[in-house]
């Protein structure tokens, strides 16, 4: 029995036929729509959608088989089964190589034509299926998934939607949980290729001696256990997009036959010998310091600049400023609902430790930090005793030297620069001292007027007053 809703269209000219062909499948549950001719069912067509057309292939006028050439090119998903009593094996073969998906000659026992038809009912609802998942993929790596209001953040989002609709290849570069699988996402979601495949490979997760066989696939006895042939995940990707992240730590053999398919497609399979070639996007990630690798020889410059068409830098949560209360707020709304928990908010105090702490793990740090909150809290907000206390977190900062580390890239100024080391020189005192500012500022040999107007300057909301107004000068001097 069916359970589609899209309907069948029967084309034949014999009223019998018709009817004893609609009483036979609505006896199965399919939706029927019947016509006389291919020229009433192409005007059908036009208006109603249907999974499958059954076609006589002898009819008055014009023949099923020439309907069948324009239904494969108007409607190339819709899938056709023609029947005639003149069969011939030579018009069979005709018949499967115009498309048709079975071919039946009068007559014909009904389970035949019913399992024909089950079969066609059971490939369109894989293809349906397919299409919701690719469908909620797209919509689950949306550009509007990737939060936050700072410079930067708008930045990216306005690259993204300028470059998503070419084809040109992208690499991301950036610290491990910036978000580069979600803006690989995002590109895929937007571009002319998103009703296709979208592969994703950790080229770190997969053994080096089996990655080039999940990339390119292997021929039957290509090594021990290849007991058949396998199609790589880049066949799979065929008119579609293929991301591989953390391609950093791809071996230097295997980067140079990735060079070779970047230039025209083409590749081989293990242990064959026949070129295959297939129409892919590649966007490659890696949070690996490229130049240094390069330096190193562990990564191949040519396929650096190969891969580097379109560059993009997703900026570490540390320098993004407020968009740290905003994701933090976003994931809380996330948690609540997937957790059945009911908080509104995020405390003053809360607001505070988030903002002082260095984010080593970035997004996927502080997302980790609210999903332990949401499960804490008691209250109707998240409080700062709920969140970590970050002491482990706080020994993974990438500089080993007392201040900040500051990474040159020649993408900022030097004004740029000195914020970003001011702020993360202030974030890390406050840490120390436990967002006391009077103790903050003693430290820093300023006074607590100077600090509070820095951190207001710098977007830093952290910092206690710990009961001790009053011992600030009234004339403390916000330059010093």
């Amino acid at each position: 029995m069916s359970a589609l809703t899209t309907p069948i269209l029967i084309v034949d000219d014999e009223k019998n036929m018709r009817a004893s062909l609609r009483d036979l499948l609505e006896g199965e549950d399919y939706e029927v729509r019947t016509v006389e001719s291919a020229e009433l069912a192409l005007e059908v067509l036009g208006k109603e959608r249907f999974f499958l057309g059954i076609f006589d292939g002898q009819l008055g006028g014009m023949s099923g088989y020439e309907l069948l050439a324009k239904v494969r090119k108007q409607w190339p998903d819709m899938m056709v089964l023609i029947i005639t009593a003149y069969a011939t094996p030579s018009l069979a073969v005709e018949a499967i190589k115009a498309g048709a998906k079975d071919y039946l000659s009068k007559p014909y026992a009904p389970e035949q034509l019913l399992h024909a038809v089950a079969e066609c009912a059971r490939v369109f609802q894989l293809k349906e299926e397919n299409a919701a998942l690719r469908a909620k993929s797209i919509e689950q790596f949306s550009v509007e998934q990737i939060v936050g209001d700072c410079a930067k953040v708008r930045e990216l989002r306005r690259l993204i939607q300028i470059i998503a609709p070419s084809n040109a290849t992208v690499l991301i570069l950036g610290e491990s949980g910036t978000g580069k699988e979600l803006i690989a996402g995002a590109i895929h979601g937007l571009s002319h290729r998103r009703e296709r495949s979208y592969v994703r490979i950790n080229c770190a997760a997969i053994p080096e001696a089996l990655l080039e066989s999940e990339l390119f696939g292997h021929e039957k006895g290509a090594f021990t256990g290849a007991i058949r042939q396998k199609l790589g995940r880049v066949e799979e990707a065929d008119g579609g997009t293929i991301f591989l992240d953390e391609i950093g730590d791809m071996s230097r053999p295997l980067q140079a036959k990735l060079l070779r398919f970047l230039e025209n497609g083409t590749f081989t399979r293990v242990g064959g010998n026949e070129e295959q070639q297939v129409d892919v996007r590649l966007i490659a990630a890696t949070n690996r310091n490229i130049i240094e690798a390069i330096q190193q020889n562990e990564f191949r410059e040519d396929l650096f600049h190969r891969l580097n068409v379109m560059q993009l830098t997703p900026p570490p949560l540390r320098e993004r400023g407020g968009d740290i209360v905003i994701l933090a707020e976003h994931f809380l709304r996330h948690f609540s609902a997937s957790l059945n928990a009911s908080l509104k908010g995020v405390s003053a105090p809360a607001k505070q430790r988030l903002m002082a702490h260095h984010w080593p793990g970035n997004v996927r740090e502080l997302r980790n930090a609210i999903e332990r909150a949401v499960i804490l809290e008691t209250t109707s907000e998240v409080q700062a005793q709920s969140l970590p206390d970050f002491q482990v977190e706080s020994q993974l900062r990438k500089s080993a030297a007392p201040g900040p580390g500051i990474v040159i890239t020649g993408a900022q100024s030097i004004d740029e620069l000195l914020a970003q080391f001011e702020r993360e020189l202030i974030l890390q005192a406050l840490h120390q001292n436990n967002e006391s500012l009077t103790r903050t500022a003693e430290q820093l040999k300023i006074t607590r007027h100077a600090l509070r107007y820095r951190m207001q300057r710098l977007s830093i909301l952290g910092g206690e007053e710990m009961g001790d107004e009053g011992q600030g000068s009234k004339t403390d001097n916000p330059s010093a």
